[in-house]
Parts: structure tokens; C-alpha cells; sequence
């Protein structure tokens, strides 16, 4: 039995299945449903306002469950038509649910505006990246529908998905994804501006002064880890959901919306790579290096798409550009010491300079020793055998490279000192020099990220040569007053060249005290250990050539009593140009004899 009777143009055709009548009345019922809902939401005002009009929307949070219905109703009206299509595709009833279909898609379409642009604020790539937790990671290919935290800003996302999945299945791709890249493009453009971020081309960049050159980097630096790890992030998150079914459609969108503002973002590295390039400029180049090198992981992961290709090898090239300017600017470097040739005396053989300015440069280098150990080419520097201590196993393989260039560094700084302790015409007074320089040296590798670099072995290594210095300035700046009182232990001196002898140590103590009044020693625990080494040596002679002398009766002659030889040191090395004339003379008395015959040894 038929359900309806057919028209005069359906009965000159055969009688139609009973299937099909059941499709029809299915899709009438779907008209229904839909005119419905329709003449509820959707008047002529509305279809003729423009998009950006502010009428109440179906997908409020007030009207969210009317919404959702509205898509439930659409998509079962689509199901509808596709079935009619296959059986009976003349049917009149198709221009009719066509028709509507079509009103139904320019309202969603304006749905899907009023969503994205009434909440751009909910929906800031920022914040969508720092809400995000695993299991709302659509790249982990987990249906939002039921994974995405129970939030405002979910409920926003699933609307944005469900009017996507409806339009794109219906055949409203282009609306769908025109409105979506619009909207958008304009927040990531936006955004990127109020990081401060000026997209300076080549020209521009190389006219900068190196201070506002400076101010450009570090505007980058700070800009770039929130634009990928917030912005960029969190925008392909969005496109991820919104087209969780489509994922061409996700692909895409993030790619007009991002690829633009991307490759500016890592063109700036390049260009900062071709500047022209000084030493004082590696520290910022090698921030951005890191920056980027630290950031690829994330880069990789974001960009992943074919189409977004460009930006995960413009990044690479970016590395690439940085890391041959930074082995060039290590080169400079190290030229720079080398053609030092300043002929100026440090006063009182002290810390020069140079030692200064160049360990504070390789101790900064130090900081980013992992970044240089993907930057630093190999290259074979003629080291001393031992100067890692002969065994280079403590700072480990994969730090070898940076372990020898910088070690090379220090060693032309060493060299270039070691030169220009020669300018020195007292001996004495070179040696010291050399002593107090190497002792700076180690004191900044002790204290920094150098002594991983180099390792403990050097350090030992060069504190002995400190040591080695101290004893050769000894020797040569106290070796005539030692020697002044010394004898070969068995032998008496007649009274008379006893007191000759006396009287050469009297003034070879008070002439190289006043040779060395001038002379410093910066560090405090090296200028008290080298008095006290020194100290010792005075007076262990001295104590032995009173005791085996009547000096008692020499009251003219005795000025210094051996025990009291460190006091008189105390003003030594401090570069104060003060003499022992204000020494007092010993006068023997009973209880000064006690004194003078105090073992100080």
C-alpha cells in the first residue's frame, strides 16, 4: 500500500520503494524541525544585518543548549537531503530543504563569527596554550567532546567544532574557514604588536646603532619564547579542536594565520647574523641562539605540518647564520688579545687589564657551554700536553671542544702576559706580576662555570705555576737578605765581620722593603700567605745568627728583633710606598734579651 499517492510525473515511472517514501517523509520532518528553529532564531532583520551585529546569539552561555539543538537539527537535515539525493533526487521537497539549509548555514556562519569575535579574549592563543593539559591536546588525536576541561572557555571551543563540523559537512567549507582565518589572523598580527616586535628589514637593521641594535635583540629574545610557547602554540591547539574532524581544514588555517608572522619572527636571527660583527656583540647573538636552539624542540612539534615547512627550516638556517657568526666572533676574540701590544707598566705588578677584561669575556662564554658545544667548530689549537693536567676525562667528551677553545683562549691571554711581564726591569717585580695575573685567572675559573669547562686538573696544574712565580720572587726579592746572615752552620765569624754582617742585612732588609713598599698583591689571601712565607724565611735566619752571636753588646748596630720581622711586613704589598724609617732601634735590656732570643721559627 502506498503512503502517498505520486504525482503525474511519478506515475509515468515506476512505482517508487517503499524506502524512498520513508527518506521523504524523514527529510519532511527534518524541514519541519528546522523551520522550527528558524523562525524561533533567524528573522529577515537578522539574515540581512551584517556580521558583526550584536543581536542575543543561539550559542550564549544563556542559549548554549538551544544552540547546540540548532546544530543537531541542521545536521540532521543534511543526513536528510543526502538520503532523498540517493533515491529520489528530483524530489520537490529537495529545493525546499535546500532553501533552508542554506538560510540555516548564513545564520551559523554569522554564529561562528559572533563566537570567535565575542571571545577573543577567552580564546587568546595565550591563555588556550597555558589552559591546555595533555589530555585537551588534540594532537594526541583525543576527541575535545569529552576530554576538554569543564570550563567556560571548553564550552566556547566544543561551539566553535560543532558549527565547524556542521558547515564543512554541508558543504560551507570556504564560509567556515574564510570567517576562522579573519578573525584569527587579526589576533596573532595584533598580539605580536603588543610584544613590541618591529619587523625591521636587513637595511634598517644594519643603519641600527649597536645600543638600539641591543634594545631590538632583547625585545626579540623576550618576544620570541612567548610567541612560540603561548601564541603560536596556543593557536594551533584552537585550529587542532575547531577542526578536530577535518584535519586538511586545521592544517590549513594555522598556516595562513601563522606562516607570515613566523618567518619574520626567525628572518630577524639571520639578519642579526650579518651585522657587522664585534666581540662585544656575542652575547646577545649567542641569547638568541640559545633561544632558538632551546625553543627548536617546540618549533618542530608546533610547525609540523608539510605546509609549514618553511618555518621549521628557516629556524634551522637561523642557527645555522648565528653559529658561523659566533666561531667568527671567538676568532676576533682571540685576535684581539693577541694584537694587544700596550707597552704601559701595571704599578706595583698587578692585575693588568687585559687579564680583566678577557676573563670576564671567557667566563661569560663559559655560561653558554652548552649552546657552544653545538656552535664550535673542531679545530686543532697546539696545547701543551699537560695543560689540562694530562688527563681531560673529568669535563667529559661531549665538552671538548669548548674545554680546548677556551682553554686556548686563556692560554694566548697567559702568553700575551707572560710578554708582557718582560717590561718589567726588576725581575722581582715580573715575576710578582706574573703571579698576581695567573692567580686572577684561577681565582675566575674557581668561581665560575670554567672550572666545569676546564676541570680541576687544570686548575691544580696552574696553581702550582702560581706557586713556582711566588717562590722565584721570593728567591730573587729577599735572596741578598737572606743570605746577608748566612754561613755554613760550623763556622764563628770574628765579632767584627759578624757585625759587617749585620750591618748588610740592616740594610738589605730596609732596601728591599723600600723596592717593594710600591708592589700589590690584590688578593688578600695570597698577600697574607706570601708575608708569611716570607716572614718565616727572615726570620728562622735571623733567629739563628742571634743565638750564635753576642748581639746584645751590638746596641748600635741590632735594629730588628727576628720574632717581630712579620709586624714589619705588615704594610707589604699593599702598594702604600711606606719605608722602615720609623723602625725603632733595639735596645738590649734584660727583658729585651728574653725577646731577642725567642725562637720565631
Amino acid at each position: 500500500m502506498l503512503l502517498f499517492k505520486p504525482s503525474t510525473a511519478h506515475a509515468k515511472r515506476s512505482k517508487p520503494r517503499p524506502y524512498q517514501s520513508f527518506s521523504e517523509s524523514l527529510l519532511l520532518d527534518s524541514i519541519e524541525a528546522t523551520e522550527s528553529f528558524t523562525k524561533k532564531w533567524i528573522s529577515q532583520d537578522h539574515l540581512s544585518a551584517c556580521s558583526s551585529c550584536t543581536l542575543s546569539s543561539i550559542f550564549s552561555t544563556e542559549n548554549r543548549v538551544e544552540g547546540r539543538k540548532f546544530v543537531d537539527v541542521i545536521n540532521s537535515l543534511q543526513y536528510a537531503i543526502q538520503g532523498v539525493t540517493l533515491v529520489n533526487p528530483e524530489s520537490h521537497k529537495l529545493t525546499r530543504a535546500h532553501n533552508l539549509l542554506s538560510t540555516a548555514m548564513k545564520h551559523l556562519e554569522k554564529e561562528f563569527y559572533r563566537v570567535l569575535k565575542s571571545n577573543r579574549r577567552n580564546l587568546d592563543p595565550e591563555s588556550v596554550s597555558i589552559r591546555s593539559i595533555p589530555s585537551f591536546n588534540p594532537r594526541k588525536k583525543v576527541s575535545i567532546y569529552s576530554n576538554v576541561p569543564k570550563s567556560e572557555e571548553a564550552d566556547i571551543m566544543t561551539d566553535l567544532q560543532m558549527i565547524a563540523d556542521c558547515m564543512i559537512s554541508s558543504g560551507y567549507e570556504n564560509e567556515c574557514v574564510r570567517t576562522y582565518k579573519k578573525i584569527r589572523r587579526s589576533i596573532i598580527v595584533d598580539s605580536l604588536s603588543k610584544l613590541g616586535f618591529e619587523n625591521l628589514s636587513f637595511g634598517k637593521i644594519q643603519k641600527l646603532d649597536w645600543e638600539s641594535m641591543e634594545k631590538n635583540i632583547k625585545k626579540w629574545l623576550e618576544a620570541t619564547k612567548i610567541v612560540i610557547n603561548n601564541l603560536f602554540d596556543g593557536e594551533r591547539i584552537l585550529c587542532d579542536h575547531v577542526f578536530f574532524t577535518s584535519p586538511s581544514v586545521a592544517e590549513s588555517c594555522f598556516s595562513e594565520i601563522t606562516l607570515d608572522s613566523a618567518l619574520t619572527l626567525f628572518i630577524f636571527p639571520v639578519s642579526v647574523a650579518r651585522c657587522r660583527k664585534t666581540a662585544e656583540k656575542i652575547f646577545l647573538t649567542l641569547d638568541v641562539y640559545q633561544t632558538i636552539s632551546n625553543l627548536l624542540p617546540r618549533i618542530e612539534e608546533i610547525f609540523s605540518y608539510d605546509s609549514t615547512s618553511a618555518v621549521r627550516l628557516q629556524a634551522a638556517d637561523s642557527l645555522r647564520s648565528l653559529g658561523e657568526t659566533i666561531n667568527y666572533m671567538v676568532a676576533e676574540f682571540e685576535a684581539s688579545i693577541a694584537k694587544e701590544a700596550s707597552k704601559s707598566v701595571i704599578p706595583g705588578g698587578g692585575v693588568h687589564p687585559l687579564t680583566r677584561y678577557v676573563m670576564n669575556f671567557v667566563v661569560f662564554l663559559a655560561d653558554y657551554n652548552e649552546s657552544l658545544a653545538g656552535v664550535l667548530t673542531e679545530s686543532d689549537l697546539p696545547l701543551p700536553e699537560d695543560y689540562f693536567g694530562g688527563d681531560k676525562s673529568d669535563v667529559g667528551e661531549t665538552a671538548s671542544t669548548v674545554t680546548t677553545r677556551l682553554g686556548w683562549l686563556i692560554l694566548v691571554l697567559l702568553c700575551k702576559i707572560d710578554t708582557k711581564s718582560r717590561i718589567y726591569e726588576n725581575v722581582a717585580l715580573s715575576y710578582l706580576f706574573l703571579a698576581n695575573n695567573l692567580h686572577y685567572v684561577i681565582s675566575k675559573v674557581r668561581k665560575s662555570n670554567l672550572r666545569v669547562v676546564l676541570g680541576d686538573e687544570w686548575v691544580a696544574n696552574h696553581q702550582a705555576k702560581v706557586c713556582q712565580y711566588l717562590e722565584k720572587y721570593e728567591k730573587v726579592a729577599w735572596g741578598e737578605v737572606l743570605t746577608s746572615l748566612s754561613d755554613d752552620g760550623t763556622v764563628v765569624l770574628e765579632d767584627n765581620v759578624a757585625k759587617e754582617r749585620l750591618k748588610r742585612f740592616n740594610e738589605a732588609f730596609e732596601e728591599a722593603f723600600r723596592k717593594q713598599s710600591g708592589w700589590v698583591v690584590p688578593d688578600s689571601k695570597m698577600r697574607e700567605g706570601l708575608k708569611d712565607s716570607v716572614a718565616k724565611k727572615l726570620t728562622y735566619v735571623a733567629s739563628l745568627f742571634y743565638e750564635k752571636y753576642n748581639v746584645e753588646t751590638w746596641e748600635d748596630i741590632v735594629r730588628y728583633v727576628p720574632k717581630d720581622l712579620g709586624n714589619y711586613l705588615s704594610d707589604l704589598y699593599l702598594g702604600t710606598g711606606k719605608t722602615c724609617t720609623n723602625v725603632p732601634s733595639f735596645k738590649p735590656t734584660e727583658s729585651g734579651r728574653s725577646q731577642l732570643f725567642e725562637s720565631g721559627h
